[in-house]
């Protein structure tokens, strides 16, 4: 390809924010929770780059046509690969789509496609724009796509704070991560955390029925805690992972639940994983996939007598969408409490509403 800016490029990132900043100096963009990825296109020469700089091509064929129909000229744009479905963001869906056989993947096309969300442009024709301010790479991107069709969409974006905070109570249902504040002024730049995000975190008390060693190797220090909690069948669930402690608190963790392993696996509602017969059509906590990148997910049962209380952003079906935080031990509450009716249920909004059919 013949671009001024060409792959590898790592894109910019965002560091957390309590709240959504004031003044007259940000941009505000829904956050899209999907594979962030950077396009390159000099004319029927397509890449879709991965965040971790691999291609996506192969595993979003419709994308890559698309893309050659409906971008007018050479360029690079930063966006999120999504797929929407019924009314919300099916980030599962998205993760399908990761199947070694391109037959697979060829079906999953068919059915469930995937749309591309853009909100930034590194490059048009010749011109490198990485150091532009922000609000005219955003004007340039605009006359770019003013055409473009779905399944290509430029982000919504607005300077208004009360918009911005609009959308992020109302659109959360509707599977966005939160909100992206972006200096007006500020340039692109790759791999550093130049930009805010505003995200949603509730709390929730859960039963820590197993745990992992860390990285370190076994005995050394606790790496992580499995949490479950019960559904309306009585039946606890693996809902997800609590791994934020220091490395003090590994070590102290070590001999605090050092007792909870003894006699672990009688009558322990997770001890089928252990066999593995039962991991055919079940998500076993550290179950192995495509994912996990052939690493050690191990795990060991722990008496289900723990509750900690852990921070959370939202949930991705019956599951965390990403790590819990470790908040507190509740030692005034039993495992029985810990069950899915605690958690807010966040009505879905409508999604045409942010992510229009049309532009």
């Amino acid at each position: 390809m013949n671009l001024p800016v060409t792959s590898p490029v790592l894109p910019m990132l965002a560091k957390r924010a309590e709240a959504i900043p004031s003044g007259d100096t940000w941009l505000f963009e829904p956050k899209w929770d999907g594979f962030r990825a950077i396009v390159f296109r000099d004319g029927d020469d397509v890449l879709i780059q991965s965040r971790d700089t691999k291609s996506l091509n192969r595993y979003f064929p419709e994308l890559v046509e698309t893309l050659k129909a409906q971008l007018p000229e050479p360029c690079v744009l930063d966006g999120e690969v999504v797929i929407a479905r019924n009314g919300t963001l099916d980030f599962d869906a998205l993760q399908l789509r990761i199947h070694p056989a391109a037959s697979r993947v060829k079906l999953l096309a068919e059915q469930t496609p995937a749309s591309i969300v853009f909100f930034d442009v590194l490059a048009i024709g010749d011109k490198d724009l990485r150091e532009t301010p922000f609000r005219e790479r955003r004007a340039e991107l605009e006359m770019l796509l003013a055409h473009a069709k779905p399944p290509l969409h430029i982000t919504p974006a607005t300077e208004d704070h009360a918009t911005a905070q609009d959308w992020f109570e109302r659109f959360e249902g509707a599977g966005f991560d939160g909100v992206i504040a972006k200096p007006k002024n500020g340039t692109y730049q790759p791999d550093k955390r130049a930009m805010l995000k505003i995200k949603h975190e509730r709390d929730c008390d859960c039963v820590v029925a197993g745990f992992r060693w860390h990285k370190n190797g076994e005995g050394t220090l606790i790496g992580s805690l499995l949490l479950g909690l019960y559904d309306d069948a009585g039946g606890l669930q693996h809902v997800g992972t609590c791994a934020s402690f220091t490395a003090k608190k590994r070590e102290e963790l070590v001999g605090f639940l050092a007792p909870y392993r003894e006699n672990a696996t009688e009558d322990h509602p997770w001890a089928r994983w252990a066999e593995a017969e039962a991991h055919a059509d079940s998500r076993m906590p550290g179950g192995k996939s495509r994912w996990t990148g052939g690493k050690d997910l191990s795990w060991n049962l722990l008496r289900p007598q723990l509750v900690v209380e852990v921070a959370y952003e939202h949930m991705q079906g019956d599951r965390f969408r990403h790590l819990a935080h470790f908040r507190r031990w509740r030692t005034d509450k039993t495992p029985g409490q810990c069950t899915y009716a605690q958690l807010e249920v966040v009505a879905p909004q409508e999604l045409a509403a942010i992510f229009p059919e049309s532009r």
